[in-house]
Formats: C-alpha cells, sequence, structure tokens
C-alpha cells in the first residue's frame, strides 16, 4: 500500500481510517486545472477512496454516493467479491489482444446471450464503453444498409437521446450543444420525438438502415420510452427491413430492476395475455456502464445469425474490448447480483424511494425504475440542489435544471436510502426558499 500511496495515486485507504491527502481538494484541485485538458471543467471534488456506498475526498469528507458513477458501480465501492475477482484474474492474466481469447470472455459472452434470451447463432462483440459499442452498432448498420441498397444510409434517432461523444455516436445524440462544435457529423441522420408514432412511420421508410433508441432516456431526465412506441419501432423497423438498436448502456445489467429494460417497456400498456416473444427482441442491444461494476467494458449484442454475419472478419476490432480482466469483472459482477438478489432488491428500493419522495413540498413528479430514478423539480433548481446535497454528503446528479436523477449502487442499503429520503425534504425547501427569495427581490 505504501508503494501506491508514495507514487501519489491514493491516500491510505482503510476503511476505518478514510483520512485527508496531503494537500487536500485545494491543492490537488489546482494540480488537476494545470494538467488535465479541460473537458470537464472544474471537478466538484478529488475522491480517493470508496467503500461500499460511501466515498471519502481529500479532505477527508465523507459522502453517500447515490450517482454510483453514473449508473456504473453497480456493486458499490471496493466490493469484497469483486475486487477478489479482478484482483486473481489480474495476476493470473492481463491482456492477450483479440488475436487470442480466454476462457472469461467467452463464458461472459454466452452469459449475456442467456441474460438477453438470444436465440441460437446470436453473438456478442466486446468493446471497453457504452460510446464504442454504439460506434461498432452504427458500423453495423451502416455495413447492412450498403448490402441492402447504396441508398439505405438514414439512421434514426430520438430527441432526448444521448448515445455517446464521439463523432458517430455523437451524430445520433440530440443535444446541440453538444453537436454544434464539431459539425458536420457523419449521416444522414433524422431525429424524431420520443413516442411520436407518425415520425417513427413516416422517417422509417426504405431509406432508413436503422433506427437507434434508449427505452429510458437517462440524461434526458429518466424519461421512459411508451410501450406502445416501443412496439411500433419494432413492427415499424421489420416492415420496412431496417434494424432496431436499442441502447441499455445505462438500462443495463440490472439497473431498472431487470438485467435489461427494452422487454419490460415494451410490454407496458400491453393487454393480456401478450407475452414477449423472441421476434419482438431488438436486431441489436448495446450495453456498458454497470456491466463491470466499475471496470470499464462495452458489448454489442447481436440478435439472431443473420445480423451476426453482418460483421465479417477484418471489418471491426478492439485491441482492449474483452480482455480477461474486463471479462473476469463484468461475469462477476453479474454473479454478484444474481447472488445477492439485487434485482428484486432494486425494484424494492426504487419504489420506496419514489413514494417517499413524490410526497415532498416541491417535487413535481417522481420516475423510478428500479434504482434509476428521475425527481422532477417544482421549480428549475436542480443545480443548486445537487450542489446543497453535495455540501451535506450527499452525491446526486442535476440531469436537467427541474430534474435530479439518482442511480445509486444496486446494494445501496435501506437505511442509507431513507438519511437520503430524510435529508432531501429540508434541502430542497432551502434550495426553493432561497430561488422565491430571488424572484421576489
Amino acid at each position: 500500500m505504501s508503494e501506491i500511496v508514495s507514487l501519489g495515486l491514493t491516500a491510505d485507504l482503510d476503511p476505518a481510517n478514510p483520512g485527508a491527502t496531503p494537500g487536500g481538494n485545494q491543492e490537488l484541485l489546482a494540480r488537476y486545472q494545470g494538467a488535465l485538458t479541460n473537458v470537464f471543467g472544474t471537478p466538484q471534488r478529488v475522491l480517493v477512496r470508496g467503500y461500499g456506498s460511501r466515498v471519502w475526498d481529500a479532505d477527508g469528507k465523507e459522502y453517500l454516493d447515490l450517482l454510483a458513477g453514473i449508473a456504473v458501480n453497480a456493486l458499490g465501492h471496493a466490493h469484497p467479491a469483486l475486487s477478489s475477482i479482478i484482483t486473481s484474474q489480474l495476476a493470473t492474466l492481463g491482456h492477450i489482444s483479440n488475436l487470442f481469447t480466454s476462457p472469461g470472455q467467452i463464458a461472459l459472452a454466452e452469459k449475456l446471450l442467456t441474460l438477453a434470451n438470444a436465440p441460437e447463432g446470436s453473438t456478442v462483440f466486446f468493446t471497453n464503453s457504452g460510446t464504442e459499442a454504439n460506434e461498432a452498432a452504427l458500423k453495423l448498420a451502416r455495413a447492412f444498409g450498403n448490402a441492402q441498397d447504396p441508398k439505405r444510409t438514414k439512421i434514426v434517432a430520438l430527441t432526448g437521446g444521448f448515445h455517446g461523444r464521439t463523432l458517430g455516436a455523437l451524430s445520433v445524440t440530440a443535444k446541440e450543444a453538444f453537436r454544434a462544435p464539431f459539425e458536420p457529423l457523419p449521416g444522414p441522420v433524422v431525429h424524431i420525438d420520443p413516442n411520436d408514432a407518425a415520425a417513427l412511420e413516416r422517417e422509417v421508410d426504405e431509406r432508413c438502415a436503422a433506427l437507434i433508441l434508449e427505452p429510458i432516456q437517462g440524461e434526458a431526465g429518466v424519461v421512459k420510452l411508451d410501450g406502445a412506441f416501443l412496439r411500433s419501432a419494432r413492427s415499424v423497423t421489420r416492415d420496412r427491413g431496417a434494424l432496431l438498436i436499442v441502447d441499455e448502456v445505462q438500462t443495463g445489467a440490472g439497473r431498472t430492476g431487470n438485467w435489461l429494460a427494452y422487454p419490460e417497456r415494451f410490454m407496458d400498456g400491453a393487454e393480456p395475455p401478450a407475452v414477449f416473444a423472441p421476434e419482438d427482441l431488438p436486431d441489436v442491444i448495446t450495453l456498458a456502464k454497470g456491466l463491470g461494476g466499475g471496470f470499464p467494458i462495452g458489448a454489442m449484442i447481436c440478435i439472431g445469425q443473420s445480423v451476426s454475419q453482418i460483421l465479417a472478419p477484418g471489418s471491426h476490432g478492439t485491441t482492449f474490448g474483452g480482455n480477461p480482466v474486463a471479462a473476469a469483472a463484468a461475469l462477476g459482477t453479474l454473479t454478484i447480483i444474481e447472488r445477492e438478489g439485487l434485482l428484486e432488491h432494486a425494484r424494492d428500493l426504487g419504489a420506496h424511494i419514489a413514494r417517499s419522495i413524490e410526497e415532498l413540498k416541491g417535487v413535481a413528479e417522481v420516475r423510478a425504475f428500479g434504482l434509476l430514478i428521475g425527481i422532477t423539480l417544482e421549480k428549475p433548481v436542480a443545480k443548486e440542489l445537487a450542489a446543497a446535497a453535495l455540501e451535506e454528503g450527499f452525491i446526486i446528479n442535476a440531469a436537467r435544471e427541474d430534474t435530479i436523477r439518482v442511480a445509486p449502487p444496486l446494494n445501496l442499503s435501506s437505511r442509507d436510502a431513507q438519511t437520503f429520503i430524510d435529508a432531501f425534504d429540508s434541502l430542497l425547501a432551502e434550495v426553493s426558499t432561497t430561488a422565491s427569495q430571488g424572484e421576489n427581490a
């Protein structure tokens, strides 16, 4: 431990003694500004260690982490079993490139195909991130369209969607502030509004190679797609010969209390005895974030043999994707989620948090899908509320001016959740009062 401390990589990691890092937040943030490219602005804190659902900063202050690295740390921080799995694999075999494979990579692919209920002939391509998984899916869509008709090049995406920051992924991300500095972006891409069935029918035409969507738009403030719209998306793409790509980067791997959000959202509002059938599956599913429990890994699941054969040997690649350590981390994360019953826990705890918070004064609406929760406020004070919460030791996120996003570890305890609920009421009242005083000044 003393070796990595002396290298400046960490502080004392003894769970019983969080301590503080020499220089603290102020000095380290000054060093950050002098050494790192300024694409994130100034970080809010310098975090030095974590354990369970808590993290500590360089001043030794403790926080309840209710964002989990933006829905990434599914098992919280320093989960003993996951740490052991990753350490053991790294000590055995770390990197081999994709000129070779490993037992863990094969086992993880088989596990994901099982969790996705993918039919025979389906396959998995591993990446290092969600953006890369979406890039692979878009590249697959372009190859598919070109094989059908040189004019089949259009990609349809949704306003409010977020699929990544690289040029291809950014082209299907709707936020103008992200897009404008880098245009012209790859295209053609057409954005339609979520749940707009008429626009779906109009734009998914003979020139459309693929439709890409998130079943729940996390960056937009945890906004669901209606089941009827998802069913139309599947039928229209199938009828028009286009691919349906479902981005589950944020919603997959148990975040919503299910392994994948798409099947549940697809069935929302369906008349019984409707049953989710194999033909209702999308053509491509992308995963990342919580899949590795904090270790970088992404995946593109190709559903069915015909889709799996679109990318041939040599048509795509990755140096690090699916490496032995990442595969071990992901397989370990999925196994621990199963073993600890965290899907049911996420559903139950998310529902409890939603019921408790939606009753509070100043809250307009709460949208909870497992432990992916969007809280819309009556006033546009989300940034102020997130800042106040941080000062009080709670990490949450302002997804929009009026919306707080909460995406804690899936093993967040009921006691910790209640601590947040109790504090949320007073914090919201405080920032709302301050906002009202400002309006009346």
